[in-house]
């Protein structure tokens, strides 16, 4: 073999060697670092708040009422079956013939991806979250139509984002906003103080921690004698419809009674007052009518 072809044949292959690596290099460099801005994978979580529940969907009727149609977003993954017998004790809320026989009326709105996000299984600092669901109590301080405007805008300002998983209208319609799987923007510098102390995840190294990545926000309907209307301590309070629908979307959710909230609870600057002139006792005793803590035992081979 001649000198001449034989250097070809090493540069050649020298080339080709080079072109593989740079490749290898350009895939692992599109690989996002860990998994800090990746969603939640455990989707038995998000199932735990209420699922989007629409007229439209097919044989949404014959659902029963306490197996909510999962929302088409979520993920529930499975796990192999065991060979070995359990005899396990669950405790789940389940939905009353009281629930059943309300029938709100239901619609959904499309906002704008700018004004929510994923929720994260890692923090700013890389560390693993697993905090438990919990839910928001919101109002509008103006029409439920404004509200919904808003969210459709494109808000490029982060400070300014901002969104709500449901709202409830005064006559009580449940408008699905974000499904429960995404992180809405309903809360900017917020904690939970629960049992565990004090909750609350750092998803944007530019902004403060808040509640957002584990909660469910559910705003009502600001009355019209308060519309547009800042300063005030009190209002003429929600309709019968409202806190009806408000029940009956929360009946849905395994979250229990301690982990429901209200914004002003959450707030950590103190300007947030809402959900203003609220009625807590009306509130529970009517979600207490529309779900039931039992106990099941389940038996697997």
């Amino acid at each position: 073999m001649r000198f001449r072809e034989w250097a070809t044949r090493v540069m050649l292959i020298f080339l080709m060697i080079a072109a593989l690596i740079v490749a290898l290099f350009i895939s692992s460099a599109r690989k996002s670092p860990g998994n800090i801005n990746t969603s939640n994978p455990d989707g038995t979580v998000w199932s735990q708040y209420p699922q989007p529940l629409l007229q439209s969907e097919p044989n949404a009727e014959e659902q029963p009422p306490n197996s909510p149609k999962l929302s088409k977003f979520l993920t529930i993954p499975k796990f192999p079956k065991s060979t070995i017998r359990t005899n396990q004790i669950i405790t789940r809320y389940s939905t009353t013939a009281a629930f059943a026989q309300y029938k709100p009326s239901l619609a959904s709105a499309t906002i704008n991806p700018t004004n929510y996000g994923e929720r994260y299984s890692k923090d700013v600092n890389g560390i693993v979250l697993n905090n438990k669901p919990i839910i928001v109590l919101h109002e509008t301080t103006n029409s439920a139509s404004s509200a919904v405007n808003f969210f459709k805008t494109n808000n490029a300002d982060e400070n300014v984002q901002a969104s709500y998983h449901t709202l409830i209208t005064l006559d009580g319609t449940v408008i699905y906003l974000v499904p429960p799987d995404k992180r809405a923007f309903g809360a900017a510098n917020s904690v939970f103080n629960g049992a565990n102390g004090v909750e609350t995840v750092q998803t944007n190294p530019n902004l403060p921690p808040s509640v957002n990545n584990f909660a469910y926000h559910v705003s009502l309907e600001t009355p019209p004698d308060a519309w547009g209307k800042s300063d005030i301590k009190e209002h003429s309070g929600y309709t019968e419809d409202q806190y009806n629908s408000l029940a009956w979307l929360i009946a849905q959710s395994q979250v229990p009674d301690e982990r429901i909230t209200t914004h002003r609870a959450v707030d950590v600057a103190a300007g947030k007052v809402d959900p203003l002139s609220f009625e807590f006792d009306r509130f529970f005793n009517k979600l207490h009518s529309f779900r039931k803590l039992k106990t099941f035992r389940n038996a697997k081979n």
